[in-house]
């Protein structure tokens, strides 16, 4: 008799696990599903299967100010959905005690795709991103020590973790996965931008001309789809630098000055730019191309001349660089605070 009950209870284990991957799957394809026109992601969550468990998971960790030390800071504090995840229009976010950053809060646009995070690409996981402002002491100034004694003390997240992970052992690794997770579906492919590519409608002459314009000077940093080509480069912002950039990073000179390309995408939206928030206008940026380029010996060659356009050529760019907002991406309910 114990014999039987032993292979039934086998049996059906072997039929919910095989039931519980069928459902993962299932799941992977409706919370995380890459537009037909976008390359292979760089990251696809190999150690556990998207769910919308760890989504909602992870979307939950992001809003949630327990993360900062005194509770008063979130993810989302700094990265807004109606600013296509970046912060609200301040060149340099607070964090806690109102403590000030040092650099420009980037938006959080089609990770996935992201080989590197951080203006200066100190990060080079995206499940390992979380780590850098959740323990920076101007940012949130959590250990990882204080955050799993929070995050176990809670009266919810033990159990948000056993549903998500399987386990109310609570550790940074599942957080982190948790949270990549949400941002993994933080995915921006709608814009007029990318209906016009696909012919479901016509560009005004005047955002042609600027799309013409945008190739001619732009695409070879800014490369569609995703507008990025995720390198790093010195756009000549200053002739000494205050801020290193990459080279903090690779401790190689040549570097001093770079900072990873942005993507463009929502770019009307995630106002102040560069990384230190210096521009806060799309104009202002324009004309730095133009006119304000400078030789500072570790200058990218391909702006060696600058960009030159006249009023009417900037105006064009503009024109299309707003084609690039995805209204659907900033109102998806999906990913907003709850």
């Amino acid at each position: 008799m114990t014999f039987k009950i032993w292979k039934v209870t086998l049996f059906l284990s072997a039929f919910l696990f095989s039931c519980s991957q069928d459902m993962e799957i299932t799941s992977e394809k409706v919370v995380f599903d890459p537009p037909e026109s976008f390359p292979e992601p760089f990251y696809t969550s190999e150690k556990f299967p998207f769910s919308k468990e760890r989504v909602q998971l992870g979307k939950k960790l992001f809003y949630d100010p327990i993360l900062s030390v005194d509770n008063s800071i979130s993810c989302g504090s700094c990265h807004a959905q109606s600013h296509a995840f970046s912060d609200h229009n301040t060149a340099l976010s607070a964090g806690v005690n109102n403590l000030i950053g040092t650099r420009n809060s980037p938006a959080i646009i089609n990770l996935a795709w992201q080989p590197y995070f951080m203006h200066d690409g100190g990060v080079n996981h995206i499940e390992v991103f979380p780590l850098a402002p959740i323990t920076n002491p101007v940012e949130m100034n959590l250990s990882i020590a204080e955050m799993i004694n929070k995050l176990n003390a809670n009266s919810s997240y033990p159990l948000d973790f056993q549903v998500a992970f399987g386990t109310d052992s609570i550790s940074s690794d599942l957080v982190f996965i948790a949270i990549a997770q949400f941002q993994s579906t933080l995915i921006s492919a709608n814009s007029k931008y990318d209906k016009y590519i696909k012919g479901e409608i016509s560009f005004s002459s005047k955002e042609k001309s600027g799309l013409d314009l945008f190739e001619s000077n732009c695409s070879s940093c800014h490369t569609p789809p995703l507008f990025t080509d995720y390198s790093f480069v010195n756009n000549g912002l200053d002739y000494t630098f205050s801020d290193a950039g990459r080279a903090l990073v690779s401790q190689v000179t040549s570097d001093s000055g770079k900072f990873k390309v942005p993507t463009l995408r929502n770019i009307a939206l995630t106002n102040p730019y560069m990384h230190d928030g210096r521009f806060m206008s799309l104009d202002e940026v324009i004309n730095h191309y133009s006119e304000g380029v400078k030789e500072n010996g570790y200058l990218d060659s391909r702006l060696s001349k600058g960009i030159v356009l006249n009023d009417q050529e900037q105006s064009d760019l503009i024109a299309f660089l707003q084609t690039l907002t995805d209204y659907e991406f900033i109102s998806n309910p999906d990913f907003a605070e709850e």
